[in-house]
């Protein structure tokens, strides 16, 4: 016999709605009550039905997800943490990887995802005409890269901040000559390497330190991108005697580059990564530490918000907290490299 909501509803001594709300994760019901039903459910073996809760509600529940590339740790943890708050509401995910102009192109001429989902989390920065064509699909629409834009909620960071607290420590070791490896040219319309590039100079503005383009290479915000980008700043006639990295992956390239150059880090030369990835306390990596896993929960959080209140418009932007982590790769230079 199938059991239905009504059944577990009387097991419960609650109403239908009340285990409908518990179920989908929505609010209105205890902590206690949600356990004591979701505990029901499972031991009378109900499964609700997603195409009765889509014919009464109107809804898809599916949320669309837009990557530029799936495949790096940053948006895979986002991805993978937003899921897993989607799928305990009950709603399902529909992925759109843009990892090439092409495939980015076509997804905005064609919009495929129209009258499929029920919001969209975008982990790209659309362009103003992209941007445009999200808010023409009428649903909540959320983000975790980039600053505040009309019709998105956004979770971040203060990347600038960031990369001032960790060219701050490289300047108070007794530095002058630091040079930064960034991800310029990727993920498309990322402003991340913009805004952390501008800490960078800012800090090498107030230590009165002249900055020197030649001591700025692009790696790509990949680990291989990071060792070449290593490489480049060694092969300078006078090269960094520390070295800051928008990235923990292009952080582990240089470290790699340094070590088949036969330097020590940090005697010969000091690293700083960003993000705090999840190997960066094997390779003992001073950085600067952010919770993106959290960004993902959160933002997914947000969505289904706005989902309950839609009248309420976009939930204000959330910027959440970083830190700096010192580590084993910094150290003061040695006497006269400083220059």
């Amino acid at each position: 016999m199938t059991v239905s909501i009504t059944d577990v509803a009387e097991a419960t001594g609650v109403s239908a709605s009340t285990v409908s709300r518990a179920l989908r994760g929505r609010p209105g019901v205890s902590e206690e009550m949600r356990a004591r039903i979701v505990a029901a459910a499972a031991e009378l073996g109900y499964t609700a039905s997603r195409s009765a809760s889509s014919l009464a509600s109107g809804r898809t529940y599916t949320i669309g997800v837009v990557v530029p590339y799936v495949g790096r740790w940053f948006f895979g943890t986002v991805l993978d943490s937003a899921e897993k708050v989607f799928s305990a509401a009950g709603y399902d995910v529909l992925l759109y990887n843009l990892g090439s102009p092409e495939a980015r192109k076509r997804f905005f001429t064609k919009l495929p995802i129209r009258k499929r989902v029920d919001a969209v989390l975008s982990l790209l920065i659309p362009d103003l005409e992209e941007a445009a064509a999200l808010r023409s699909l009428g649903v909540p629409l959320a983000t975790t890269v980039g600053g505040a834009r009309p019709g998105f909620t956004v979770v971040g960071i203060d990347d600038r901040g960031g990369a001032e607290s960790a060219v701050r420590h490289l300047v108070n070791l007794g530095h002058r000559r630091i040079g930064m490896i960034s991800g310029a040219s990727e993920p498309l319309h990322w402003t991340t390497p913009l805004d952390r590039r501008q800490g960078y100079l800012d800090v090498l503005a107030d230590a009165g330190i002249e900055p020197d383009s030649a001591l700025e290479a692009d790696g790509g915000y990949t680990v291989e991108g990071g060792e070449r980008a290593m490489t480049e700043l060694l092969a300078l006639r006078h090269p960094p005697t520390a070295v800051f990295a928008q990235s923990d992956e292009m952080a582990m390239g240089a470290l790699r580059a340094l070590r088949r150059h036969r330097l020590r880090v940090p005697e010969d030369v000091s690293v700083v990564g960003f993000d705090d990835h999840e190997l960066s306390e094997v390779v003992g990596l001073t950085t600067v530490a952010q919770p993106v896993a959290a960004q993902g929960r959160e933002a997914a959080r947000l969505l289904l918000a706005w989902l309950d209140g839609p009248d309420a418009g976009p939930p204000p932007p959330v910027e959440m907290p970083i830190r700096f982590v010192l580590r084993e790769t910094t150290a003061p230079p040695h006497t006269g490299r400083q220059r």
